[in-house]
């Protein structure tokens, strides 16, 4: 998914200055953000509040929508550097197109990874016959100085791990949690997993000490760590923790990111994850006039044009607040 805003700014990621190094609970609320004409989307990061969590630095969560009557999501062709993307469903289908000739319906439960490498550029479209329903999460991964000019690649799994316990059942979407490992790529040890947990459920979730984590709201009522989680916020949990309980009186859906703190500095601008000024005004340079990203073939639609930059100089920073 693209980060459709025409007016972007840049977000300054990375860097241990701002990670939290014990636990804490810091609710994120999200920022509303129009996606094409006929979706909105809860911007959780980047956030005022919190940059990264771990090698996550974007994160949005869109529906339930009622799109029966819709076209549903309709992204067109955009490019990416420097990250992967994750798509994640509960409800609905979305149709993903890259210029590696990846041509693939990703349905709930499934992984869509796309690791973008030095260059990549995509569209998502829900299909023509689509579910009623649209709900799911889309999150980058900012990928280490050393793998972020690798070859672009599409990833398609829809046999994942699943750890259970006494009312929660995790997917495990991407790198490991309780001695299971996802197939999805992964370049920092990073954990991600889909949370159901039943009525009545009472869980402790084991968690590595050395990583920072959060923890989205899909779904339903639940508590994290004594803290009600509303759908379509995140609670920031710092690091120092080797247990995570969780609550939920009816069914809530949750998403556990987690991860060992980013060291580097970043410069994430429109849907480039750089290191500097120039790097970014290369990537826009190379969209603008069709070279590097490849084409997104059987799109019925133009590709979107990047956004100005802006009139101050871009410079790769810690995590900000």
């Amino acid at each position: 998914m693209s980060n459709l805003e025409r007016d972007a700014v840049p977000a300054l990621c990375g860097g241990r200055g701002f990670v939290v190094a014990e636990p804490v609970r810091e609710l994120l609320s999200p920022r509303h953000v129009k996606l094409g004409e006929s979706s909105e989307v809860r911007r959780l990061l980047p956030n005022l509040g919190r940059r990264m969590v771990g090698a996550w630095c974007f994160v949005d969560h869109y529906g339930p929508d009622d799109i029966a009557d819709e076209p549903g999501m309709q992204v067109p062709p955009h490019p990416h550097m420097g990250l992967q993307t994750v798509s994640w469903l509960h409800e609905g289908e979305v149709l993903h197109r890259d210029s590696t000739g990846s041509l693939q319906t990703i349905r709930p439960r499934e992984l869509g990874l796309m690791t973008s490498g030095r260059a990549i550029s995509h569209s998502e479209e829900s299909p023509r016959s689509h579910a009623r329903f649209l709900h799911g999460a889309q999150l980058w991964v900012a990928l280490p100085d050393g793998h972020r000019h690798t070859d672009p690649r599409f990833e398609h799994h829809t046999d994942l791990p699943v750890v259970t316990g006494r009312g929660v059942e995790a997917t495990l979407i991407l790198g490991d949690l309780d001695g299971a490992t996802s197939p999805g790529t992964a370049y920092t040890p990073i954990v991600g997993a889909d949370l159901a947990l039943a009525a009545g459920a009472d869980v402790r979730l084991p968690l590595e000490p050395d990583f920072e984590y959060a923890v989205l709201a899909m779904s339903g009522e639940a508590q994290v760590d004594g803290v009600p989680v509303p759908p379509g916020s995140m609670l920031y949990l710092g690091c120092g923790r080797s247990e995570l309980p969780l609550r939920a009186e009816s069914a809530a859906g949750l998403m556990l990111l987690g991860g060992e703190p980013f060291e580097e500095e970043l410069i994430m601008f429109w849907n480039w994850i750089g290191r500097s000024q120039e790097e970014i005004v290369q990537a826009r340079r190379d969209w603008m006039e069709g070279s590097r990203f490849g084409e997104v073939k059987g799109y019925d639609g133009a590709p979107l044009p990047a956004p100005e930059l802006p009139a101050v100089p871009l410079k790769p920073r810690g995590r900000a607040r």
